[in-house]
């Protein structure tokens, strides 16, 4: 099994998003059986709240089924139980490196580097921009499939 765990500050918006995309496209392609896949927050803020409903009407949209999910925040348990734990941003990957004993495993990624890119995944939370948002999840979470497919883990 393939344990990942998508982080952004909330855990409402990116990484419930990444989630859900990521979730779709393993079951779109008879993975679903390969995989765990969760998401958390680096914050307290959201704890037990749902997606945001910019995230949950872009899935569906989109046709992209809603992982149901209520947010948490990450724990040093999560480090021990994932292979990947992927952030959304620069600052998510600061916070992790701090909450996570500076990830002495190197299970800690930012989301567009398997896309080739270091750029960070804009807060919706703040842009109202969920198109943005999903695009860079999309490219992110296809850059990981094939990141998993070089690597020969799937």
């Amino acid at each position: 099994m393939i344990k990942v765990l998508f982080i952004c500050h909330g855990n409402i918006c990116r990484s419930t998003l990444s989630e859900s995309v990521f979730t779709h496209k393993v079951n779109t392609i008879g993975l679903e059986n390969m995989f765990v896949i969760d998401s958390a927050a680096t914050s307290r803020e959201e704890i037990g709240n749902p997606p945001h409903r910019g995230t949950v009407n872009k899935l569906r949209e989109l046709g992209i089924p809603l992982v149901p999910h209520r947010a948490r925040q990450v724990t040093l348990d999560d480090y021990d139980k994932f292979d990947y734990i992927i952030g959304m941003d620069t600052a998510n990957i600061r916070n992790l490196n701090r909450m996570l004993n500076h990830d002495p495993e190197g299970k800690v990624y930012k989301l567009l580097s398997f896309a080739g890119s270091g750029r960070d995944i804009a807060d919706p939370w703040y842009t109202g921009d969920f198109d943005e948002t999903y695009r860079d999840v999309e490219e992110g979470t296809e850059g990981f499939l094939n990141y998993l497919r070089e690597k020969g883990e799937i």
